[in-house]
């Protein structure tokens, strides 16, 4: 198979597809790789470094869409992409269709295969292709909310792990999930007061025991969020439908009850945010102030950090690439179910009922 790695053109998305060993893995199972120039330079990965594995530089990203049968690439195309997509051509990358309606609307008419990473699905309900990129979020969503609690960014002034006498700041995590989970963990290894909450007890039980002491679980009623917000610091919302849009967990009714220059960090924002007011900025302009709270809601905040992104993020997709490489993608799925469910858009036709059912749109179911 023809296989093309683009390089990213999000707003500071300095990530790539594939590192350069996991081009040499596909290159020794007898497929053709061409990369854009530069693609992986902001990762760390030169192109002499993809040279030396055996793929082959092009110039533009014109030149890699109109050669590749299939596209690996790191976030949703953009809309500078869009004209450059193929009917038959598969796209496997985030797509996070349910928060953004024109991309779903692009990809139907292109008629391409869109295969997302989100949405692949064991049969044990974990998300194989999104874990690494929730490890990294959920570590950064603590390092971000503890730099935008300084009061030159617009915070309270407080120290998230404080210091012998002062008290440590107080954060809530929503979500117990991966992301959650990773943040609490980074939070409480800088000595923050954590409060992590979600709504399955098991998970609750069971984080209760593999955490540290000073992170506390509790179940996320709406009133029991509410008791939280007048205490809380840093609020870091992590909840995750698969493939459809979040919750929204704090409205905007809400804000009143927290304190001035209180941080929010959405990390749910490709899904559209469990803030309702919430609405996705970059790395050049990450924060905005509502009601006097500060909003922070990065859409690609694993992009801050390439390297170990880029290498995470590679040695999760590589064996799902190869498969898809080795049989195409029709027989891939059909033998692998959990890659099947990253099927979300094919042949002008929507596969994936939530994004169906979000946006009003037939489904056609792929079974």
């Amino acid at each position: 198979m023809i296989i093309g790695i683009p390089k990213e053109i999000k707003n500071n998305e300095n990530r790539v597809g594939m590192t350069p060993s996991g081009v040499a893995e596909l290159i020794k199972h007898g497929h053709k790789v061409y990369v854009q120039k530069d693609a992986g330079v902001n990762s760390g990965f030169i192109d002499t470094e993809y040279l030396s594995v055996g793929a082959e530089i092009l110039p533009s990203i014109e030149s890699i869409y109109s050669i590749a049968e299939m596209i690996v690439k790191v976030k949703e195309p953009i809309e500078a992409e869009y004209k450059l997509i193929r009917k038959d051509q598969l796209l496997f990358t985030y797509f996070h269709f349910a928060s953004n309606e024109k991309l779903t609307k692009a990809m139907i008419e292109s008629k391409s295969i869109c295969l997302a990473y989100e949405t692949v699905e064991l049969d044990n309900h974990t998300l194989p292709l999104l874990i690494p990129m929730s490890e990294v979020a959920g570590r950064m969503s603590i390092q971000e909310g503890a730099r935008f609690l300084e009061k030159p960014q617009g915070g309270k002034g407080i120290l998230l792990g404080g210091v012998p006498g002062v008290l440590p700041a107080k954060v809530l995590i929503l979500g117990g999930g991966i992301v959650g989970s990773n943040a609490a963990l980074m939070a409480a290894g800088m000595g923050a007061d954590v409060t992590i909450a979600d709504i399955n007890l098991p998970r609750l039980r069971y984080l209760s025991e593999v955490l540290p002491a000073n992170v506390k679980t509790l179940y996320a009623s709406s009133a029991q969020i509410i008791k939280e917000l007048p205490k809380v610091d840093l609020v870091i919302g992590s909840v995750l439908k698969p493939g459809d849009k979040a919750p929204h967990l704090i409205t905007k009714t809400m804000l009143s009850m927290m304190q001035k220059g209180t941080v929010l960090v959405d990390v749910a924002i490709d899904q559209g945010g469990c803030f309702e007011t919430s609405h996705p900025t970059t790395h050049a302009d990450p924060t905005y102030v509502v009601d006097g709270i500060v909003h922070y809601a990065v859409a690609n905040i694993p992009g801050a950090v390439p390297y170990t992104s880029t290498m995470a993020l590679t040695n999760a997709t590589l064996p799902y690439v190869l498969n898809l490489a080795n049989k195409g993608w029709i027989r891939a799925c059909e033998d692998d179910k959990a890659l099947a469910k990253g099927l979300n858009v094919v042949d002008g036709k929507v596969v994936y009922k939530a994004i169906s059912d979000v946006f009003n749109l037939p489904y056609t179911p792929m079974i």
